[in-house]
């Protein structure tokens, strides 16, 4: 395939973020010519009747989105939608725009398919945001995904976030709240119940004062024990919560170095392959414990088709992608979507969404069977400091 060799002698040449700006300056330029859009709106937008989703309020053409981290300058997403992805979650946004962390800032390792970054929320701030979704002009759903900004104490975070959805919740299809980074100092202390509870109030509050009753979920840490995580659950289901992302990036390296914890010198949230097994053990503990109650999306080391279908399965609505894409490049979603086409036709169904949580109902014969363990084998990472790192580079 053209892109993997371009990818191994163009684009690991370039710093992280440089590929990745470069990815994102070059396809919004080749595809600003009118004639461009209609191509690809005709060619790798979805279409097939078999991918349709219906759920928060939507239709999305798709369950296959883009998760957030990939725009976090709400500046790319017409242009990924226009490459096949259903829908399209921008950010992490704050209230106030922000640097982020000092580059470099993302660690690449192409062998295991995976991705460090310790990027630390840089965004234009929500009203920048909020002003670019605004102008968008192809019919695609996009929901914002909000965060802490860093020099606000965390007494204060539910004001912080209420202002964000003071400005983001009218231009957005559904809203997440991320209390999940591990980079923003704090901010996995949000997911604990004594602290959600009043930060999901007070945003619902904002969203009811402004009458904007879009679709509110949270996104969770892959880190969490089933206690915590039934004690999310049992909250998202008695505040009424739309759903929940699940999961966000690790700071769990046992399964690849064979120790727990940060190795020393290293920092950041792991995603992509290694994630694999942790994200599906978590999508069905939480289909376990809320049924159909909430809509499950499930991100964290897609790669293939069947790893998409393997989420629809066990309980997931819709899914989402950022490793998966960085290393699969531009034509990996129409690919992904064939794929789950195809997987539909082969099963009898008419629908993907025929298929949400089949895994976890009694009674289905062949469909339960369907689902296969696929163990990725994790060598070691051979992950280095962060000081090492300049010339690892992301792109897409």
């Amino acid at each position: 395939m053209i892109y993997p060799l371009f990818f191994r002698l163009v684009l690991e040449r370039f710093d992280a973020e440089d590929a990745h700006r470069l990815a994102r300056r070059a396809s919004r330029a080749l595809m600003r010519p009118r004639i461009i859009r209609r191509v690809l709106r005709q060619t790798l937008v979805p279409k097939a009747p078999e991918l349709r989703v219906e759920t928060l309020g939507q239709a999305f053409p798709s369950p296959l989105g883009v998760a957030a981290g990939m725009d976090k300058d709400v500046d790319w997403f017409e242009e990924l939608g226009l490459l096949g992805f259903g829908f399209v979650e921008v950010g992490t946004i704050t209230a106030q725009a922000q640097q982020g962390s000092p580059e470099p800032r993302i660690a690449r390792r192409r062998a295991q398919q995976a991705l460090l970054n310790w990027m630390g929320f840089p965004n234009p701030g929500a009203a920048v945001a909020a002003d670019l979704l605004r102008r968008r002009s192809e019919p695609l759903i996009v929901g914002s995904n909000i965060g802490r900004t860093l020099n606000v104490a965390p007494q204060d975070a539910a004001e912080d976030y209420r202002a964000s959805t003071r400005e983001l919740a009218p231009c957005s299809d559904y809203m997440v709240l991320n209390v999940s980074s591990p980079n923003t100092p704090g901010l996995q202390d949000m997911q604990m119940a004594h602290r959600l509870r009043p930060l999901v109030s007070s945003v619902r509050e904002e969203l009811r004062a402004n009458a904007t009753p879009v679709p509110l979920l949270i996104k969770i840490s892959p880190d969490l024990d089933d206690n915590e995580l039934d004690a999310i659950c049992d909250l998202a289901m008695e505040l009424q919560l739309d759903g929940i992302v699940a999961v966000n990036t690790t700071r769990d390296f046992s399964n690849v170095t064979g120790s727990s914890g940060d190795p020393a010198g290293l920092r950041g949230g792991l995603s992509g392959r290694p994630l694999k097994g942790r994200a599906l053990a978590v999508l069905r503990h939480i289909r376990q414990r809320v049924g159909d109650s909430l809509v499950l999306i499930s991100v964290g080391g897609i790669e293939t088709p069947e790893d998409a279908w393997d989420r629809i399965l066990a309980g997931a609505t819709l899914v989402q992608a950022h490793t998966g894409f960085v290393y699969g490049g531009p034509l990996w979603p129409s690919r992904m979507n064939r794929g789950l086409v195809r997987l539909v036709r082969e099963r009898g169904g008419s629908s993907i969404q025929e298929f949400v949580g089949a895994a976890t109902m009694d009674g289905l014969g062949g469909c339960a069977g369907d689902i296969v363990e696929r163990q990725i084998p994790s060598p070691d990472l051979d992950l280095v400091p962060p000081a090492d790192t300049a010339g690892a580079a992301r792109a897409v």
